[in-house]
């Protein structure tokens, strides 16, 4: 009887340790996921690449692709020799952290606190490597090679990988990307072309202060290779193609995708514009080899069959990656 009292009143207090324990350190299962280190990765490897594509490539030519370090450029080679403790002119990187903060400030005041600290840590680490690797170089400002084209092509790419790896993490950029968001708020005009504006206006800043063509000119290019970039980043590389089949031996060609290609599809109903006759329409996604396949075989049964052949940008769901994975990566 004593040891079961004994026994009780033991899980009573190893119960109440353990509430008290969870009251004051939370159990938050997301905090310890692979996917809370591999968010955080994404911002140290994006702020890190980033930075070398500009302290290398961009920054010595005196290339303007839009944002806060475009301004932080500007203001960098505008300022060289004006203070003693600056002689190259104000630091890029502390200028963008510099115009960074208010800008942050001003978008979780207008726009609500969207802005997490992944998109405050991605800012700041950007603005530590940039200066930091320009302090660690003989020269800071030397470019890595001389052909500019070469430059805006290297650092287009760098940037747009920097960035695609920030937004993985489901942060932001912040800088013109605040700016285009609060525009947007007060117009009917779309988040990304308030952002083409906004950049176009820095880089044209940048032909004012310098006086020279060439740079919108190549800024532009570095700005365009940038947004592929991104988009590779974020979507990867697509090799499957979308069909649209309309013929009439569709059995057969249903028979072909599912026994021989073992892929799915979809039949739509559809009616010839012309003709009124009605018609099956198959949809399907087949990768680029066997689309060749496809075609080959459908040629055989059905010269006079209609094929639409489209590039697919991500494809997701069952045969191909999983949207459950794709959204918890």
């Amino acid at each position: 009887m004593i040891l079961s009292v004994f026994t009780y009143n033991l899980q009573v207090q190893n119960c109440t340790l353990l509430f008290y324990v969870r009251m004051i350190f939370p159990l938050k299962k997301q905090t310890f996921k692979a996917r809370w280190i591999t968010d955080y990765f994404f911002v140290l490897a994006g702020a890190f690449i980033l930075a070398a594509g500009f302290v290398f490539f961009i920054t010595p030519h005196k290339i303007v692709p839009g944002g806060v370090y475009g301004i932080a450029i500007v203001v960098h080679y505008l300022t060289a020799g004006l203070f003693s403790f600056w002689p190259n002119g104000i630091p890029i990187g502390l200028f963008g952290l510099v115009l960074n903060i208010p800008l942050t400030w001003a978008g979780i005041k207008i726009l609500g606190p969207r802005f997490g600290i992944k998109t405050i840590l991605g800012f700041v680490l950007t603005s530590v490597f940039i200066d930091g690797i320009t302090w660690m170089r003989e020269i800071g400002d030397a470019p890595l090679v001389d052909d500019v084209l070469l430059s805006c092509v290297f650092g287009g790419v760098l940037i747009g990988f920097g960035l695609g790896l920030i937004f993985k993490s489901r942060a932001t950029s912040g800088g013109s990307d605040i700016i285009a968001m609060i525009i947007a708020k007060y117009t009917s005009i779309q988040v990304g072309q308030l952002l083409i504006y906004v950049d176009s206006v820095i880089v044209l800043f940048g032909l004012a202060v310098f006086q020279d063509w060439k740079i919108p000119l190549y800024s532009w290019v570095v700005i365009y290779i940038t947004g592929k970039a991104i988009d590779l980043t974020l979507e990867g590389r697509n090799y499957n193609k979308a069909l649209f089949i309309i013929s009439n031996q569709h059995e057969k060609i249903k028979q072909k995708i599912l026994e021989g290609l073992e892929r799915g599809g979809t039949c739509l109903a559809g009616k010839g514009m012309y003709t009124n006759d009605e018609k099956e329409i198959i949809f399907t996604v087949v990768s680029r080899r066997e689309v060749a396949i496809l075609q080959h075989y459908i040629h055989s049964i059905d010269p006079d069959a209609f094929i639409t052949v489209m590039d697919t940008r991500e494809i997701l769901g069952e045969g191909f990656q999983s949207l459950k994975s794709k959204v918890e990566s």
